[in-house]
């Protein structure tokens, strides 16, 4: 690790400058984790379609193509595809999504910040009858960047 890039050498904080790079063809994929009772997963497995997992799905959308409007210090990117999708385990929620674009800086965040929203959406959801769910394992699996000619 080498310098936090969005602070100066003042230590001042700052949006990181992009302008002089190359277009790059960006993907990051995020996955989040809701767990809960095995009760609790199991209604939500039942619900039919258009329930909870798709209005958290949506959410997670909605979510990345706002990023920069929620962490201060993102650049606002072309969004040219996001997925999200859920699967209801045994006693949890796994979520995964994945964020592209062709940009001069990655998607990470976008993916992270869908994922994460999904998460809170399947929490916000089921929270009426699982006091005990957390959300755990908020994590980047995968970026990458090719070389746009």
């Amino acid at each position: 690790m080498t310098e936090l890039s969005h602070v100066d050498e003042a230590g001042d904080v700052r949006m990181v400058d992009v302008g002089g790079k190359p277009l790059s063809r960006r993907r990051a994929v995020a996955r989040a984790e809701v767990r809960m009772a095995p009760e609790t997963a199991r209604r939500l497995r039942e619900l039919p379609k258009g329930d909870a997992l798709t209005t958290a799905q949506l959410a997670g959308i909605m979510a990345a193509k706002r990023t920069s409007e929620l962490i201060p210090l993102c650049h606002p990117l072309p969004l040219s595809h996001v997925e999200v999708t859920l699967e209801v385990g045994e006693d949890a929620v796994e979520i995964v999504a994945s964020a592209e674009t062709t940009a001069q800086t990655g998607v990470e965040m976008e993916a992270l910040t869908a994922a994460s929203v999904a998460a809170l959406t399947v929490y916000d959801m089921a929270k009426a009858i699982d006091k005990g769910m957390r959300i755990a394992e908020v994590v980047l699996v995968e970026k990458t960047k090719e070389t746009v000619a």
